[in-house]
C-alpha cells in the first residue's frame, strides 16, 4: 500500500519520492532546486559584468563625451544598445562561475555527498545545469546572429563616429575582381558609395591585356543593376597594335559586380544578420576583394560563441564536483581564468584566420574544440 511520503520498490525497500532520481526525462525537486540557484547566480553575475564593463568604458570614456558635448540621452542608448555584445561576451563567464559556485556550495554542506549516495551519477548532476544553459545557448544564438547585429549602429557605430579615429578607405587605389579576366581600379570611392572617380577597366586573355576602358568617373544604377561610364577611353590591344576610341558624356556598361561592392568594402561584419553575412561573403569572393578570411572568421565566431556556454559547463561542474575547503574567492578567481583563457583564445586565434595563417572555421571553432576536449577530460576524471 502506498501512503504520500514513501514507496515500495519489487524488493520491497522504501523510497522516498524526493531523492528518486528518474531519467533525463523528468524534472525534480532537487533538479529545480539546483537550477533556480545555477539561474540566479548565472543572472546575478551577467549583471555584474555587464555594470564592470560600462563603468570602465564611462571612466575611459568622459573626457571625451564632455569634449564633443553629446547629450546624456544619446550616451544611455550607446550603453544600452551595447548590452547584447556585453552579455554574448560576458555569458561564458557567467556560466562557469555560477556553475563552480552552485556545484561547489554543494560539496561543502554535504548536500552532494548524499545525493551521489542516492544514486545521482555526476551526468545526472549535470541535467539541470544543461537544461538552464540551452536556455542561455539558444537566447545567446539569436542574440549573435540577430540583435546584436541590430544594435551595431547606435553601439560600435557610436564608438567609430565619436570615440575613435576612422580611416577612409575610399580614398586608396582599390583593385576589384570585376570577373574571371577583367579587373576593375578605383583611385576613390565617392561617399555615397554609388560612384568613383578615376576609373580603369581591363580585360586580359590568360596573361596579356587585350582591352582597356578608362573613365573620368563611374556611377551605379541600383534600380536597373547598370554601370555609367563617363568620359571613356577605350584601348584595344590586337597583334601588337594598339586602338583608341574616346566617347565623351555617358557610356553605360555591364558589369557582373554586385550593386553594393563599394560599400562592403569598409562594411564591417559585425553589422549584419547571419543571412546578410553569409551573402556579403558570397558577394565578397565573387567580387575578388580582400578581407575574405576575416569576414568567414566572424561568421563562424557568431555560432561558436554562443556555443560556449553549455561548452564551459562540461568543465564547471566537475570541476567542483569533489569537496573542497575553497571558498568563494577561490571560485571567482578559477572562473575569470578560465573565461579570460576562453576569450583570449578566441581573440588569438582567430587574428591567424583573420591574417590567413590558419583556416578560418577552423580558427573560429578551435577554441570550442579545445574546451570541449578540456571538458571531456575533467568530466571523465570526476566520474571515476
Amino acid at each position: 500500500m502506498k501512503d504520500a511520503k514513501a514507496t515500495l520498490d519489487e524488493a520491497g525497500n522504501r523510497e522516498n519520492p524526493l531523492l528518486k532520481l528518474p531519467g533525463f526525462g523528468n524534472f525534480t525537486i532537487i533538479d529545480r532546486y539546483i537550477a533556480r540557484q545555477f539561474l540566479t547566480i548565472f543572472l546575478f553575475a551577467l549583471a555584474s559584468f555587464a555594470a564592470l564593463f560600462i563603468l570602465i568604458n564611462l571612466v575611459e570614456n568622459l573626457d571625451r563625451f564632455l569634449d564633443r558635448h553629446i547629450p546624456f540621452g544619446r550616451i544611455i542608448i550607446y550603453y544600452l544598445s551595447g548590452l547584447p555584445d556585453t552579455f554574448l561576451l560576458t555569458s561564458p563567464l557567467s556560466v562557469l562561475l555560477a556553475s563552480l559556485f552552485v556545484t561547489g556550495k554543494l560539496s561543502m554542506q554535504s548536500e552532494l555527498p548524499a545525493l551521489k549516495s542516492a544514486g545521482m551519477s555526476l551526468s545526472r548532476l549535470m541535467k539541470p545545469f544543461l537544461v538552464v544553459t540551452l536556455v542561455i545557448t539558444a537566447f545567446n544564438t539569436v542574440n549573435s546572429c540577430f540583435i546584436a547585429p541590430a544594435m551595431y549602429d547606435w553601439s560600435k557605430g557610436f564608438e567609430k563616429r565619436y570615440l575613435k579615429k576612422q580611416q577612409d578607405n575610399g580614398k586608396e587605389p582599390l583593385h576589384i575582381r570585376e570577373s574571371k579576366n577583367r579587373i576593375l581600379t578605383v583611385a576613390e570611392i565617392g561617399p555615397d558609395r554609388k560612384s568613383a572617380a578615376t576609373v580603369s577597366l581591363e580585360t586580359f586573355n590568360g596573361s596579356q591585356i587585350v582591352e582597356r576602358i578608362d573613365a573620368d568617373s563611374l556611377r551605379i544604377i541600383t534600380r536597373k543593376k547598370y554601370w555609367i561610364l563617363y568620359n571613356t577611353k577605350k584601348r584595344t590591344f590586337s597583334n601588337g597594335i594598339e586602338t583608341l576610341a574616346t566617347k565623351p558624356g555617358a557610356d553605360t556598361l555591364k558589369l557582373s559586380l554586385a550593386p553594393n561592392t563599394f560599400k562592403m568594402i569598409d562594411t564591417d561584419p559585425d553589422e549584419m544578420n547571419i543571412v546578410q553575412h553569409v551573402d556579403f561573403i558570397w558577394q565578397k569572393a565573387r567580387s575578388g576583394l580582400s578581407g575574405l578570411e576575416r569576414a568567414t572568421v566572424k561568421l563562424h565566431t557568431k555560432l561558436a560563441l554562443p556555443l560556449a556556454s553549455m561548452i564551459i559547463v562540461l568543465i564547471g561542474v566537475p570541476l567542483s564536483s569533489k569537496k573542497k575547503r575553497s571558498g568563494l574567492a577561490v571560485e571567482i578567481s578559477i572562473s575569470l581564468l578560465i573565461g579570460l583563457l576562453y576569450l583570449g583564445m578566441l581573440k588569438t586565434i582567430g587574428s591567424l584566420g583573420y591574417d590567413g595563417l590558419l583556416d578560418p572555421v577552423l580558427a573560429a571553432w578551435l577554441p570550442d574544440m579545445l574546451f570541449i576536449t578540456a571538458g571531456a577530460f575533467l568530466y571523465r576524471s570526476a566520474d571515476h
